[in-house]
């Protein structure tokens, strides 16, 4: 049986074939082949599948093929569906090993894309079944001064994470879909309410093909469409609210300019010009965060005063602007991590700030360097 659990780190490029025999018990099926190769860039394994088969025609490589073409989006729908950018790798991953290894059991009678959606929401049910889900920090308690220091980091609690990549301006047209406040807003519903929201709100199925992916009635998954529309609704940062990004893409763009200025700065005036006047700052993984112009700046003049001088190095993470934040080394030879900023907007504002610390991890993901040097101040 495969697994793709694999602890020995190897050398950069090394691929390993993974090959599974051709079962005595069903001699029509084929054996096939999985490719591992370690990525640098998320430490892990990335699989893919081999487009050749032993004694096959194209046909299998094609099929192969298909199934791979489905990682993008299907990396997408786990990330919205768990939180994690890693743990919906790792869905995904093992979405499409499932669907390989059952090919033979796709008949047909559905599109292929709602077959691996099927068993991709499957896996990721799976992994909600412990019930523990992911939150920001608002999630947990409510907002604080900015001139007190935070408590101790709040190891225990799962943090909804940043997503690496995205094209700003493919992401206001899905409707701010991958921002951070609306993946935080779906951890609030039952998983198959969640399933059932992003696969028609946001993907596009009809209801019938949602119905035949849960097994359930139209009628059934209707109504937890509208259960689940109604409980995003509550809340305060709501999917649907027409003031969630900017006017256009450009005017993102410059806000993220200005406001990188601002931070390298550390020109108070220019940043309450650019935040919205109830803007949150807040700073996985500890607990605490802000709201509003007088205490972020309380906060930035105060607690954080150390931030003063730091560089951002510019990057993009659930299809808005972030920055990799850079504070002077204790050496005063560079500038060492310290903070993974992710922006977001409302109404040509800044809206939010989520600064996480995770540093070691988050910035490798996101391609940023592990230091800079003192002549790029």
């Amino acid at each position: 049986m495969y697994s793709r659990t694999i602890r020995t780190r190897p050398w950069p490029g090394v691929l390993v074939k993974v090959r599974k025999e051709q079962p005595r018990r069903n001699p029509t099926r084929r054996p096939w082949t999985v490719l591992l190769q370690w990525s640098t860039r998320s430490a892990a394994w990335d699989c893919h599948f081999e487009g050749v088969r032993h004694g096959e025609t194209g046909a299998s490589g094609a099929m192969a093929e298909s199934l791979e073409e489905y990682r993008g989006e299907l990396t997408g729908y786990g990330y919205r569906m768990l939180g994690a950018y890693a743990e919906a790798e790792d869905a995904v991953q093992e979405a499409l090993v499932r669907a390989w290894r059952n090919i033979d059991r796709f008949e047909g009678r559905s599109a292929l894309r709602t077959w691996v959606y099927r068993i991709a929401t499957n896996v990721c049910l799976d992994a909600l079944a412990s019930g523990k889900r992911r939150a920001l920090p608002m999630d947990l308690a409510g907002p604080s001064g900015g001139s007190t220091p935070p408590e101790p980091p709040q190891d225990s609690v799962l943090w909804v994470e940043p997503c690496p990549g995205g094209d700003p301006e493919a992401a206001a047209a899905r409707g701010e879909s991958v921002r951070l406040a609306f993946v935080a807003a779906l951890q609030h519903l039952p998983p198959r309410q969640r399933a059932t929201l992003i696969l028609r709100d946001v993907l596009g199925f009809s209801a019938r093909e949602v119905a035949d992916l849960h097994g359930c009635t139209v009628a059934s998954a209707n109504s937890a469409l509208q259960r689940a529309r109604a409980t995003l609704a509550d809340r305060r940062d709501a999917p649907d609210d027409p003031g969630a990004g900017p006017s256009n893409d450009g005017v993102r763009r410059v806000l993220a300019e200005r406001y990188a200025t601002a931070f390298t700065r550390y020109d108070m005036e220019e940043l309450s010009m650019l935040l919205h006047v109830d803007a949150t700052l807040c700073l996985p993984p500890y607990a605490k965060w802000m709201r509003g112009l007088p205490d972020i700046e309380a906060w930035l003049t105060g607690p954080a005063i150390g931030c003063r001088g730091s560089r951002l190095v510019a990057t993009t993470a659930n299809g808005s602007p972030a920055f990799g934040q850079y504070r002077a080394s204790p050496d005063a030879t560079g500038y060492v991590p310290w903070a993974l900023q992710v922006v977001e907007f409302r109404n040509d504002r800044i809206s939010g700030i989520t600064a996480y610390r995770d540093t070691d991890r988050l910035f490798p993901l996101f391609g940023l360097p592990d230091r800079l040097g003192s002549e790029e101040e």
